[in-house]
């Protein structure tokens, strides 16, 4: 349960911070008691490794990377350790695309170019048969886009081109 009092932020039932207004696409809070466009993933979520994987690739193909990044940090949170920092680095990959999508191309370029190394560094054994080389060479190829302007930030990046596993 999430409490609020008028003007304060929307806190769980622990006092924590826990932002419940509905999202638009790109993950950007909307009004209280408006409709969002996307289904909000609850902070309790839990996803196994191929659930998390086949759940996120989806919605980067239908252009929802915030969504994806909530997807894959649900992961990264249940992950045991060797696998944390992949898990990290895919969620900021994903936040990374979604920081662009909002026009952040600064924001953007670092998030981006942060997971590609993160996830880079699990090499060509990389657990899960995630593809981490095709994700670091998206993630640094828009980031580049990004900075040179090959890439106008907003609501023409796609997502679709990070294809989380191996073909």
């Amino acid at each position: 349960m999430t409490t609020r009092a008028k003007g304060e932020r929307d806190r769980n039932e622990v006092g924590r911070a826990q932002n419940q207004r509905p999202r638009d696409r790109y993950g950007r809070p909307m009004p209280h008691g408006g409709r969002g466009e996307v289904e909000r993933v609850p902070d309790d979520a839990e996803f196994t490794v191929e659930e998390g994987l086949s759940e996120a690739q989806r919605l980067l193909d239908q252009g929802y990377a915030f969504t994806a990044h909530e997807v894959l940090e649900a992961v990264w949170k249940s992950s045991p350790e060797p696998e944390r920092e992949l898990w990290r680095g895919l969620a900021q990959t994903a936040v990374g695309v979604t920081h662009a999508q909002r026009g952040n191309r600064l924001g953007a370029a670092r998030l981006l170019r942060r997971g590609a190394d993160r996830v880079e560094e699990f090499g060509p054994k990389a657990p899960h048969g995630v593809d981490v080389a095709g994700i670091a060479v998206f993630a640094r190829g828009l980031a580049d886009d990004l900075d040179s302007g090959r890439a106008t930030s907003g609501d023409g990046i796609d997502p679709s081109g990070m294809r989380l596993r191996k073909a």
